[in-house]
């Protein structure tokens, strides 16, 4: 049990650490980095190789917004297994319509929570 929180933790921060590098030192924008990190996820799972990782770091490689592109890329291939081309579509959202339908809801409601200020 407490090698798979260790594992979690050190695979997680390896990530988020690379991508705080990428912040830090280049002059890529955030917005970019992070297309960057699910297009990488993607591309890694498609290939079948970010499931290693996982079986390394559980939710430290499934939480980071990587974790997300590769649970695209599952998502398409599964769906292009059961609708054909139509899976190519559907299948990206259907794997992941429950984290995307749970941070806009706890947007909404961060949102109506709090204030917003402007950065000065």
């Amino acid at each position: 049990m407490f090698m798979q929180y260790l594992n979690a933790f050190w695979v997680g921060g390896l990530i988020c650490a690379l991508a705080q590098i990428l912040i830090d030192k280049t002059k890529i924008t955030p917005a970019r980095i992070l297309t960057l990190l699910v297009v990488l996820g993607v591309v890694l799972g498609g290939l079948g190789l970010y499931d290693y990782v996982e079986k390394i770091g559980g939710a430290g490689a499934t939480v980071p917004i990587i974790g997300f592109g590769n649970s695209l890329a599952k998502g398409v291939i599964k769906g292009i297994k059961e609708d054909g081309f139509l899976g190519i579509f559907t299948g990206g959202t259907a794997a992941t319509a429950g984290g995307i339908a749970a941070s806009i809801f706890f947007g909404c409601i961060i949102a109506a929570v709090f204030t917003p200020k402007e950065k000065g």
